[in-house]
C-alpha cells in the first residue's frame, strides 16, 4: 500500500508540473515550499511555548504571593522599559568594553574578582529600580529577539527575589513551598536565562547592555539567596555546570583581536559564580582540568619542537587568574571545609607538575610561575 501511494504521488507530481519545468525541478520547488512552511511553524511554536512559560510564571508568582501579583498588575509599564533605559542609563560595563583591542586587564582588576564592585553597583540599581514590578506583556506571533529571550526570565526571577525580600521584612506573606510543586517553571526560567547569557557572551560583538549586566546580577542573587538557592541548584545544577563549561570554552576559544575586555567580563561572571560554596568546588575542578590539559599539551609541543596555539596560550592566563583567586578565597574562609577542593582533579593537577614546570620554565616563565602559584595554594596547610 505504501509503495502504491508513493507511486501515485509521483505520477500526480509529474502530471501537475508546470510547463517549462522538469519533474526534478518541480519536486525541489515543492520540497523547498514545504520546508519553509515547517520553519514558520517552528518559530510560531517557539513563541507560543514562550507565552505558555510566561503564563506559568505569572501563575506561580500568584500562588506564592497573591498580594504581590495584585499590586504588580497596577503597574502600567511595558517590558520594553528595561531595554529602552539602556540609552539613558548605561552601566559601568559599557565604559569597560569600549575596547582599544590591546588593553589587557591588570592584576588589580582580577584581585577584585571576589568583590566585583561593578556587580554590586549594578545590583544596587536592580534592587532600587521600579522594573522589579514590571509585568511582561503577552508575546506577539513574531520572532523573539535575543533581548526579549533574556529579559523575560530576568523579570520573573527578579519578582521572585523581590517577594523573598518583602517576605523577610514581613511586608508580604509568601509560600515558597510552591516552588517544589512547580519545578518546571523555575527550571525553564533559569535555563532560559543561562542560555540567553551564553548566546550574548558568544557574540563576536560583545554587548554591554544593562539587561545583560542585570541578568548576571539576578543569577548571582539567586544562587546566593539562602532560601531560593536550594530550589535553583537542586533542580538546575547540571545546567549551571554546563553554563560554567561554556564560559570557560568561550574564554579559551575566543580568537578575536579585540577580545580582552570582553573576556574580562566573562571572567568576572565565573569569579562571581565561584563565590557560591557549592559551585566553587566544581568550578575549581573544571579550571584545574583545563589548565592541566593545556600544560601537558604545551609540554608535548615543546619537547617535539612543534607549533602551539598562541591564542589559547594568551587566553589560558585568564583561567589561571580566576583559579588562583578562587583558591585564595577558599583558603581565607576558614569556616568552610576545603579538604575536597578540586577533588580528583587536584591530584591529577599536582601529579608530575614539578617536571612540567621544570621543562617549561625557560621557554614559558610566566605560565610556569602561575602553575607554581596554583600548586602552592593547593599544597598549603589550609588546603589539606
Amino acid at each position: 500500500y505504501l509503495k502504491i501511494s508513493k507511486l501515485a504521488l509521483a505520477f500526480a507530481i509529474i502530471h501537475s508540473k508546470p510547463p517549462g519545468k522538469s519533474s526534478k525541478e518541480y519536486i525541489e520547488y515543492l520540497a523547498k515550499t514545504v520546508s519553509e512552511q515547517d520553519f514558520q511553524w517552528k518559530w510560531k511554536v517557539e513563541v507560543l511555548e514562550a507565552e505558555v512559560l510566561r503564563l506559568r510564571q505569572e501563575l506561580l508568582l500568584n500562588r506564592i504571593s497573591p498580594r504581590f501579583c495584585l499590586e504588580n498588575r497596577k503597574q502600567d509599564t511595558s517590558a520594553e522599559t528595561l531595554l529602552s533605559r539602556e540609552s539613558m542609563n548605561p552601566t559601568s560595563y559599557s565604559s569597560q568594553l569600549e575596547d582599544s583591542g590591546c588593553d589587557v586587564c591588570n592584576d588589580s582588576a582580577f584581585d577584585s574578582l571576589g568583590t566585583a564592585s561593578d556587580f554590586h553597583q549594578s545590583q544596587h540599581n536592580v534592587n532600587t529600580s521600579k522594573h522589579w514590578l514590571e509585568r511582561v506583556p503577552p508575546l506577539n506571533l513574531c520572532r523573539i529577539s535575543k533581548e526579549q529571550s533574556l529579559t523575560a526570565p530576568v523579570q520573573f526571577l527578579q519578582c521572585l527575589l523581590e517577594i523573598r525580600k518583602l517576605s523577610e521584612g514581613q511586608i508580604l506573606q509568601a509560600d515558597f513551598s510552591e516552588l517544589e510543586n512547580d519545578s518546571f517553571t523555575i527550571c525553564n526560567s533559569v535555563s532560559q536565562l543561562l542560555d540567553g547569557l551564553t548566546v550574548f557572551y558568544k557574540s563576536p560583538k560583545f554587548p554591554a547592555q544593562s539587561f545583560l549586566t542585570e541578568g548576571v546580577c539576578v543569577l548571582i542573587s539567586l544562587i546566593t539567596d539562602t532560601k531560593l538557592s536550594n530550589h535553583v541548584l537542586k533542580k538546575c545544577f547540571k545546567k549551571m555546570e554546563e553554563f560554567k563549561k561554556n564560559l570557560i570554552q568561550i574564554i579559551l576559544r575566543n580568537r578575536s583581536v579585540n577580545r580582552f575586555q570582553a573576556l574580562h567580563s566573562v571572567s568576572q561572571t565565573l569569579g562571581l559564580l565561584g563565590r557560591n560554596n557549592i559551585l566553587r568546588n566544581s568550578l575549581i575542578s573544571l579550571l584545574l582540568s583545563e589548565v592541566r590539559q593545556f600544560a601537558e599539551q604545551l609540554l608535548q609541543a615543546h619537547q617535539v619542537q612543534s607549533v602551539y596555539d598562541i591564542t589559547q596560550y594568551e587566553n589560558i592566563f585568564l583561567l589561571c587568574m580566576i583559579l588562583e583567586q578562587l583558591l585564595r578565597n577558599e583558603t581565607q574562609e576558614s569556616n568552610i571545609s576545603s579538604s575536597d577542593c578540586g577533588g580528583k582533579e587536584k591530584i591529577k593537577f599536582l601529579k608530575n607538575l614539578d617536571q612540567i614546570i621544570l621543562h617549561l620554565s625557560d621557554e614559558f616563565p610566566l605560565f610556569s610561575l602561575y602553575l607554581w602559584r596554583v600548586s602552592v595554594l593547593l599544597n598549603s596547610g589550609q588546603m589539606q
